[in-house]
């Protein structure tokens, strides 16, 4: 789908364009959710407390904070297309790096990998919600399954690579494919950025007082962290409970990502017949029901059935809230999709850390886990306060 904004793609070069933006929309899936699946082998690699690893979480997501904040004026200056490019080299330069890393240089190098996917998935998303007016919420649905399946090829990967103590190979090929894409999309000639005038920067400065955006920048923050506390900690909860050989435990993340794509696969029928709001407040049942599940598992079996629960439950919720953004404020949010995205960040730094926080000083990972429940019932709250779940979500 060729992009009708600042940096638009002639329809015969848009093929290659796009397979490269949507193979690599699948490898920031499997970038962004590798902390959970290789955390406890980085925590056995360095002997780190899960207050230590829980500032893994952070250092990513405080990268990615500050990338989406860049992402804006990147796209407008350079172009989309070279903003992703940009954003995709960072990847392969805090990824690689990470695979010859000691503690706590580790940091840097997981920091630099959130900035550049900070910089790269706002501007992908936002690309195909321009370009898809009509129906926003089930092209990124597409889209984010597309990056949901990434998301379940990581996991496996790493609990097939793990018997072969191959975890620094992995890395270093993620990398190199990274670099793969990011070559090509650098050398498109970019098209010139429009310049606004100042009426348009008038409407602007009145979208950033809206009252919809403090609803939707606290769902931003609050479904990134819940989704990255879920994912991020669910290998680590079900090492702890398991007392099988081998490592099934690296597995746990595979069944959230796949519920999450299946979900995603399974929205955009959905809404054709009821609005996206209903389907994100059921959503939200689903995943309560399966948080709480998983706090209440005493073995693997248990953790995998809640932490599918959780990751269908969740899977329609930010293709809404991404959706929800350009429904209300259409072209000119892209202005102020940056702060948007950055509490998506932020939310995805904090809510992990605060999860191994409160697991280090209670001596319990599955009281710390009360963060994403707690997080889920907010949510809920806030979309039943706004009158969302009766109303709908303006088509």
């Amino acid at each position: 789908m060729p992009h009708a904004g600042s940096d638009p793609v002639p329809m015969a070069l848009w093929r290659p364009v796009g397979t490269a933006l949507y193979v690599g929309f699948a490898l920031t899936g499997v970038a962004t959710t590798l902390l959970g699946p290789i955390l406890p082998l980085l925590s056995a690699r360095w002997g780190l407390s899960d207050n230590q690893a829980g500032n893994l979480f952070a250092a990513q997501f405080a990268g990615s904070t500050a990338g989406v904040l860049l992402s804006g004026p990147l796209a407008l200056r350079v172009g989309s297309i070279r903003s992703i490019a940009a954003g995709f080299a960072l990847v392969a330069a805090g990824v690689g790096a990470l695979a010859i890393a000691g503690w706590p240089w580790a940091l840097i190098c997981v920091f630099g990998y959130g900035f550049g996917l900070g910089v790269a998935i706002p501007t992908t998303n936002l690309l195909v919600s321009e370009a898809n007016p009509g129906h926003a919420a089930a092209a990124l649905s597409i889209l984010n399954m597309v990056w949901g399946t990434g998301a379940v090829i990581c996991p496996l990967a790493v609990a097939a690579l793990i018997r072969v103590g191959g975890l620094d190979i992995m890395l270093a090929g993620l990398a190199a494919a990274f670099v793969g894409l990011a070559v090509p999309l650098a050398l498109r000639r970019p098209a010139p950025p429009a310049a606004p005038g100042g009426e348009h920067h008038a409407i602007v400065d009145s979208l950033r007082t809206h009252p919809s955006l403090p609803l939707i920048g606290a769902l931003f923050f609050l479904y990134v962290g819940t989704e990255n506390s879920i994912s991020g900690w669910g290998a680590s909860y079900a090492r702890r409970l398991s007392v099988l050989p081998g490592t099934p435990w690296a597995l746990a993340p595979a069944f959230f990502w796949a519920a999450l794509l299946l979900g995603r696969a399974l929205a955009p029928s959905i809404l054709r017949h009821i609005p996206e709001a209903h389907l994100a407040c059921g959503g939200l049942l689903v995943a309560l029901l399966g948080v709480t599940a998983l706090l209440a598992a005493r073995n693997l079996v248990g953790v995998f059935a809640g932490i599918t629960a959780a990751g269908l439950g969740l899977a329609a919720v930010f293709p809404i809230t991404v959706a929800m953004l350009s429904h209300r404020f259409g072209l000119l949010a892209t202005r102020v999709a940056g702060s948007m995205f950055a509490l998506a960040g932020l939310g995805g730094a904090t809510l992990p850390w605060l999860v191994g926080f409160v697991s280090n000083q209670v001596q319990s990972l599955r009281i710390g886990l009360g963060v994403p429940l707690a997080a889920s019932l907010a949510m809920l709250f806030l979309l039943w306060r706004a009158g969302l779940a009766y109303r709908g979500v303006e088509k």
